[in-house]
This record gives C-alpha cells, sequence and structure tokens, in this order.
C-alpha cells in the first residue's frame, strides 16, 4: 500500500505539484476537515455550555448517566435504558466535546442552504411578505412529499408559532434552521 502511494506522488508530472493530503481531503470534504472551523467563536461557546450543562458528573464526557440526568433536569423523568443506549451509540466512540461539535456539524451539514429553503417558502407567498398562512404550510407538510406528522407540526409551531393573524414569518424559520439562532 505504501509503494501505492509512493508511486502515485512519485509519478506526478515534472513542474506540477501535488497539494498536501489534508489539503486534498478538506478541498474532496474529506474527514481531514477540522470541526471547529463549521462554527464561528460564538456558536462553538454556545456548544460548549451546553456540553457542560449535559456533562452532569464533569468528568468531560457525555455517557448514558449524563443524559438521563440531563432529562431528570428537565422534568423527564423515566427514559428507557434502551433509549439513552440509541443516543449514545450515534457517537464513533465516547462523546467528548470534540465528538459532539462534530455529531452537531454532522447533524447540520444536511441542511439545505437557507436560500433554497426561502425560494421553497417564497413559492407560496405569492405577495412577497415574508410569511405565509401557517394553516395552509400545516396542511402541505402533512399532505406533500416527506409527510410530516401531527407532532412534528405540533413541534414546528411551538418552536415557531404564528403571529396574531395565523401567518408564519417564513425568513426568520429558514435562518433559525441554517444559522441556529433568531436574528437580532
Amino acid at each position: 500500500m505504501a509503494d501505492l502511494r509512493r508511486k502515485a506522488f512519485c509519478s506526478t508530472p515534472p513542474g506540477t505539484s501535488q497539494a498536501p493530503r489534508r489539503a486534498r481531503k478538506r478541498a474532496e470534504g474529506g474527514a481531514g476537515s477540522n470541526v471547529f472551523s463549521m462554527f464561528d467563536q460564538s456558536q462553538i461557546q454556545e456548544f460548549k455550555e451546553a456540553f457542560t450543562i449535559m456533562d452532569q458528573n464533569r468528568d468531560g464526557f457525555i455517557d448514558k448517566e449524563d443524559l438521563r440526568d440531563t432529562f431528570a433536569a428537565l422534568g423527564r423523568i423515566n427514559v428507557k435504558n434502551e433509549e439513552l443506549e440509541a443516543m449514545v451509540k450515534e457517537a464513533p466512540g465516547p462523546i467528548n466535546f470534540t465528538v459532539f461539535l462534530t455529531m452537531f456539524g454532522e447533524k447540520l451539514k444536511g441542511t439545505d442552504p437557507e436560500e433554497t429553503i426561502l425560494h421553497a417558502f417564497k413559492v407560496f407567498d405569492t405577495a412577497g411578505k415574508g410569511f405565509v398562512k401557517a394553516d395552509f404550510i400545516k396542511e402541505k407538510l402533512m399532505t406533500q412529499a416527506d409527510r410530516f406528522s401531527e407532532e412534528e407540526v405540533k413541534q414546528m409551531f411551538a418552536a415557531f408559532p404564528p403571529d396574531m393573524c395565523g401567518n408564519l414569518d417564513y425568513r426568520n424559520l429558514c435562518y433559525v434552521i441554517t444559522h441556529g439562532e433568531e436574528k437580532d
């Protein structure tokens, strides 16, 4: 294997250079990229605070007992062991801060760009006002493509409640989906 790598490196035509392996992986979106570069300092600080809250025993790792204690602190007492095991198994190994941050980075990486999500909502906003009727969005989410359940729609409207007129501010919703916090 080492001979193949050496041969590939040495077979680069004269006068051309081959980027270092780490740079190539980063350019290709590979595992060599630094998870800390995915977030700005304020986001990293927020993740660190969340990690510290969840690391109930302060050993630098989040395990099943930490999760159980975190759920208890939030008022959910009877969490099944299987549920906690499934959460911990999502990680490739022990969950320290770097693994925790990587897991969030991987979850967020699958999110469409803000402009794409905005465009999807703008299709329904024919007046261009920045909002759509919540009932209309609920109906579309529950009947089209990857259908939402009633519970998923309730969760969305709990996080992003419509205004007094039943309108959903989709610009703010898109911003939160892609940036993780509300605009000031």
